[in-house]
């Protein structure tokens, strides 16, 4: 077996499909670093099961797929293919040529196959055991691997020997047997565990067996006698029951007369009754016609007198238009007189207009005079001022002088002012310097004051705070709790709906019935299921239908039939059906007694259910009473001679006859009930939630306000910060204050003694001031002479101006008076043109008039023929109503004779009545008697079909001559029963559990037996696996250790290379020590040989494995790229001597190794990042080079 070819595609830097073929020998794969050589090695050893990827040099598994390059893009998946030659079947495989491939995707997913079908990695492991080949093997040695072999621990280099020694598959298969013995022993304990318990079981079930058919036996007694019980008390109450109805025939048919006569005559009276109400209909009818007849007469008669009061209404427009006409004419002689009072008062106006404008021409003139005089004295005025200036001139040098005086005076009076303010203002900065400090007192105090009341808020903020943090707690515990019994009652009611669901509390047999509901239609559910009562009347309801409760409710006969055999047929039991199509309802024909006292109704009439069960429950609950109490229900039965089936709220029972059932309830509980506990578990789960939200809700506004509270407090803090700072900025501008008052009381001082010097300097300029006075006086004396003139001319100037005012203000008069008169004349004119309008109107509506008039006349002839019309109708009215009244005395008369006959019908009706009422109670009372008998055999019935499915015509073909009285054999019977309530609670399928558990124990002795025979094969076979393996291990490790002193000492030259086992207790964990000791070397430790050494150390232990057990193919990636060049040639030498029997692909950058390969495969990256084959030669170059 050989190599024959390695396919690669998509795999690391093989982005293309590359296909090596090898042959026998040495075939060397070469090129550059970081060509792509080692990934040949990967591709094989991944190819064989490699499953980490630290081993195939990557992060992840994906990372031996090709990622891509600059160029080129990813690759979805990588596919790696092995062909071996397997002509002399090395491998256990029936196929000459063997092909091993995989391919990964990148999303994950993996596959392997072997010649083309999917397999299994276990399987490519099992095909590769003990030749040497795998990813564990010796076969494929990479790159760091060498170093492994020498610098890891002894007990980690076990797998390589154990693979040379031949003992791996034993290993597997030891641990295999390990695990399987490990399965059965955990089987054992399950086995004896069931066996514990099946033995608890199959002691009680045996005893309870027994009592079974013991009871089965009694049974089958009891139902002998029972069937010729049923058959004859049958028989004596059907022929009580046929003589009964005879009698009730008879008084049936008595009944039927009286009810015909009574029915004939409840007829005449209601013949009767109708006429008086047709009577009655038409005498209402002519009421109605008359009233309505009255009616209109007085209508017609109202508008009648309408229509006249409109005449003397239209009569009087009439009047009023002719009395507006001569109205009109007296309006219009005043509009003419009023009109030419307008025109002559325009004309005057017109005069008076012409008269202001002569008036304001003749003022214009003299203010044009007048402006002449002004602008004479005037030029006469600038002469003098001329020679004023003169005067001025020397007098203002004078002046100039004094003004410098009294500069320098105002000077030092404003240097004297200036101090004197500044003493004023030292004073009253003061002053103002203390009021501020004490108004920096009162801030003080006031942000003292608020200081406290922040703190006081916060204060009130920190116990509101606590106080909802009690609440929070309070609420969050309310919350919790309410959360809690929420769990609780829905676990509560999970359980209550699982037992529901599986009819727990009911027989075997209905169980499983109940569980074919899907399967086998027509199986409406049980009783319970169908019935619905109240909680008052559970008790009541549940004590009415006793064990039928249980019974099972189906569309037919046949659907019964069907159950019935799948219950025999499975041994489940018995069971009791009530088909719809055959049930028949039954009910009280006379329901007198419900008024007696403590009567609350009838069961069937107490209870809901959907309209398809009216029947069957009338057939179950129809003829039972319910009663609130025993003693109510004692008394019923006694006066009714116990002739009811009666129930009470408290669950007594009182059947006709006279016995009475009670007590407490035990066993399946309130089956009815468990609806309606189920719909109010889930109303107070709903409720429970409800509370729950709320409380919740609660919690979350309490912390809702918490937070606000937290913010208020928060703000608090910031504002008492605020505060802070303010106080602390007022306690600093108070000392500031106080220091510039200290720095004003000091320069006051300075300020007073500068004063003091000013008072002396001002004296002096005084007194200069004074003489140039005196010089100014000489000068304006002569001034004053020609201001004198001056005067006289400016005064007269102004006389002629205050002339000139007045003449203006007479020229404004005269223009205001021309004004006026203008717009008075222009109102006159509106006011003439107003009145011709008023006239042209007035003359308008006196043409109307003439209309009116006419119009009016015409409305008064139409009211006047419509008066005598409607009095021709009122004539017609009045007769008419007469008639009516006729009509309706001759009715009243008619009635009263009608109304005697029905009085003497009535007195009849009451003699049939109580003849029906006498012959009813008759009947009720024979009715009363078959109810009872129909509901003897109805029971007795019942009874025989739930007890034992039989019919009246099934018993008699069980009927058996006794020789026994019906009396004796009801003592038979009670005897029979006796002894079945002796036995106790007898479960009757215990037979069948017994011999289920019995069969099922034996079956699990006989499987305990097996595992202990197979655990002990098991050891046995672990202890001859063991045996053998250490045989064949410590055979084959001292070949390879005396093999590997021999290869060592050849490829070094001498020296000496041992392999030691670690003493341990077995030999097959034992940890395996290599001692190398070159030639002149006396080593320690194996850390002290050199890089070289190591691995001519470890490529020794690797050709005496190789020596001793061939492996078919090796593939050595650079495991001499440490090694010297004569130490290659060494590696190269004997590598040709292994070649007989292995086929060596050895990945080498080493000009050794190459020269010694029979081919050579040359691997580039002619584009870069993905590697490729090319010629060797190329390759060759590349190394020279």
């Amino acid at each position: 077996m050989y190599l024959k070819r390695i396919e690669i595609q998509g795999f690391k830097s093989f982005a293309n499909k590359i296909v090596f073929d090898f042959h026998n020998g040495i075939t060397g794969i070469v090129g550059p670093n970081g060509s792509g050589k080692s990934n040949v090695s990967d591709a094989v050893r991944w190819v064989l099961g490699e499953q980490s990827a630290k081993q195939l040099r990557g992060g992840n598994m994906q990372d031996v797929i090709f990622a891509g390059t600059e160029l080129r893009k990813p690759l979805g998946f990588a596919y790696v293919a092995i062909t071996l030659d397997n002509s002399d079947h090395k491998l256990d495989i029936d196929f000459e040529e063997v092909t091993v491939s995989r391919r990964l995707f990148r999303s994950g997913e993996s596959e392997y196959m072997i010649n083309g079908s999917a397999c299994r990695l276990k399987d490519i492991s099992e095909l590769f055991f003990d030749t040497g080949i795998g990813k564990d093997g010796y076969s494929i040695i990479g790159q760091g691997q060498v170093d492994k072999i020498l610098n890891g621990k002894p007990e980690e280099r076990r797998e390589l020997f154990d693979e040379a020694a031949g003992i791996t598959k034993f290993k597997r298969r030891k641990g295999l047997a390990l695990k399987k013995l490990e399965s059965e022993r955990e089987s054992l304990v399950r086995v004896n565990d069931i066996l514990t318990e099946l033995e608890k079981q199959v002691g009680p079930l045996e005893r309870q067996a027994k009592v079974a058919k013991e009871f089965l036996a009694l049974r089958e007694e009891l139902k002998t006698f029972d069937v010729n019980s049923y058959i004859m008390e049958y028989d004596s109450i059907t022929q009580n029951l046929n003589e009964y109805k005879k009698r009730e025939k008879l008084l049936s048919d008595d009944l039927n007369d009286a009810k015909a006569s009574l029915e004939k005559s409840k007829l005449d009276y209601e013949n009767i009754t109708a006429d008086l109400k047709k009577i009655d209909e038409e005498l209402d009818e002519l009421r109605n016609t008359r009233s309505t007849t009255s009616i209109t007469l007085q209508e017609i008669t109202s508008h009648i007198e309408i229509l006249k009061e409109q005449i003397n209404s239209e009569n009087k427009n009439n009047e009023n238009l002719a009395s507006r006409g001569e109205n009109i004419d007296s309006d219009i002689e005043k509009k003419q007189k009023e009109l030419d009072k307008l025109e002559e008062e325009k004309n005057s106006l017109q005069r008076l207009l012409n008269e202001a404008r002569e008036k304001e021409n003749s003022v214009f003139k003299e203010l044009e005079n007048i402006d002449k005089n002004i602008n004479e004295l005037t030029k006469r005025l600038e002469d003098l001022k001329n020679a004023s200036e003169e005067f001025n001139s020397k007098n203002a040098d004078l002046r100039a002088k004094k003004e410098r005086y009294k500069g320098i005076l105002e000077q030092v009076r404003l240097r004297k002012s200036q101090m004197t303010q500044r003493l004023l203002e030292s004073k009253t900065g003061q002053n103002t310097l203390e009021i501020k400090v004490e108004e920096e007192d009162k801030n003080l105090s006031k942000i003292n004051a608020s200081i406290d009341a922040v703190n006081e808020v916060k204060k009130e903020l920190e116990n509101k705070n606590e106080a909802i943090h009690t609440e929070i707690t309070r609420f969050a515990k309310v919350a919790s709790d309410l959360q809690i019994k929420y769990q609780r009652e829905s676990a509560r009611l999970t359980s209550m709906k699982n037992i529901a669901e599986r009819y727990e509390g009911y027989g075997n047999s209905i169980k499983k019935i109940m569980e074919t509901r899907d399967r086998i239609g027509g199986i409406h559910g049980v009783v319970a299921d169908i019935i619905k009562a109240s909680q008052k009347y559970e008790i009541a309801i549940e004590t009415a239908l006793g064990g039928r409760i249980q019974n099972i409710v189906t569309d037919s006969e046949n659907t019964a039939k069907i159950l019935i055999d799948y219950i025999k047929k499975n041994k489940y039991g018995r069971a009791t059906f009530l088909p719809l199509s055959s049930v028949r309802n039954s009910t009280f024909s006379n329901k007198e007694f419900l008024k007696e006292k403590g009567v609350i109704g009838i069961a069937s009439e107490l209870v809901e259910f959907d309209s398809d069960y009216v029947n069957l429950v009338g057939s179950l609950l129809g003829k039972i009473v319910v009663i609130d109490n025993i003693d109510n229900a004692i008394a019923f039965e006694k006066k009714f001679r116990y002739e009811y089936r009666v129930v009470t709220l408290d669950g007594e029972s009182l059947s006709p006859g006279g016995s009475i059932s009670g007590g407490a309830f035990k066993g399946a509980g309130n089956l009815l009930g468990r609806k309606r506990e189920i719909d109010e578990l889930e109303a107070e789960i709903t409720e429970l939630l409800k509370n729950y939200t709320e409380t919740n809700d609660k919690v979350e506004g309490f912390k809702a306000e918490r937070n606000s509270i937290t913010a208020k407090l928060e703000e608090n803090r910031v504002q008492s910060q605020e505060l802070i700072i303010e106080k602390n900025n007022i306690e600093h501008r108070k000392n500031s204050l106080i220091e510039k008052l200290d720095e004003l009381k000091t320069s006051s001082v300075s300020v007073q003694t500068d004063f003091e010097n000013i008072d002396n300097e001002l004296t002096e300029i005084e007194n200069e001031t004074k003489r140039l006075d005196n010089t100014l006086l000489n000068v304006g004396e002569d001034f004053g002479k020609v201001g004198k003139d001056i005067e006289s001319i400016e005064k007269e100037i102004q006389s002629h101006r205050s002339k000139r005012e007045t003449v203006v203000e007479r020229l404004n008069s005269s223009k205001l008076e021309y004004a006026n008169i203008s717009q008075r004349l222009e109102f006159s004119d509106e006011n003439v043109n107003r009145t011709k309008a008023d006239m042209d109107a007035l003359i308008a509506e006196k043409s109307g008039l003439k209309g009116k008039a006419e119009d009016i006349i015409r409305n008064i002839t139409e009211k006047n023929q419509r008066i005598e019309e409607e009095q021709t109708a009122r004539e017609e009215l009045a007769q008419k109503i007469e008639e009516l009244k006729k009509k309706e005395e001759e009715l009243s008369e008619i009635k009263e004779t009608k109304s005697k006959s029905q009085n003497k019908i009535f007195e009849n009706r009451d003699v049939y009545s109580d003849r029906v009422s006498l012959l009813d109670r008759d009947i009720y009372r024979l009715r009363g008697q078959i109810e009872k008998s129909e509901e003897r055999i109805s029971e007795r019935t019942n009874y025989m079909w739930n007890e034992y499915e039989l019919t009246y015509n099934s018993s008699l073909e069980l009927k058996t001559d006794t020789g026994m009285s019906l009396n004796d054999i009801r003592a038979k019977i009670q005897e029979l029963r006796s002894k079945i309530k002796a036995l106790g609670n007898v479960n009757v399928n215990a037979i069948s559990d017994y011999n289920e558990v019995s069969g099922r124990y034996e079956l699990m002795k006989k499987q305990h037996s097996d595992i202990l025979e197979a655990e002990e094969t098991l050891i046995k076979i672990i202890e001859e696996l063991d045996i053998a393996m250490k045989k064949q291990f410590a055979e084959k490790f001292e070949e390879i250790a005396k093999e590997f002193d021999e290869v060592f000492k050849e490829l070094f030259g001498g020296g000496s290379g041992k392999l030691v086992l670690e003493e341990q207790d077995d030999m097959l964990e034992a940890g395996i020590a290599i001692i190398s000791q070159p030639p002149g070397k006396k080593l320690q430790n194996m850390m002290q040989l050199s890089g070289g050494e190591k691995a001519l150390t470890a490529i020794a232990l690797l050709f005496a494995i190789q020596n001793l057990k061939p492996s078919p193919f090796a593939l050595l990636d650079e495991i001499e790229a440490a090694l010297d060049d004569s130490n290659v040639d060494r590696f190269a030498k004997y590598l040709h001597k292994l070649t007989d029997h292995t086929q060596f692909i050895v990945i080498t950058h080493r000009r050794g190794t190459m020269v010694s390969s029979d081919r050579l495969y040359g691997i580039t990256m002619q584009e870069k990042g993905v590697s490729t084959l090319v010629s060797v030669n190329l390759i060759e170059n590349e190394l020279d080079n």
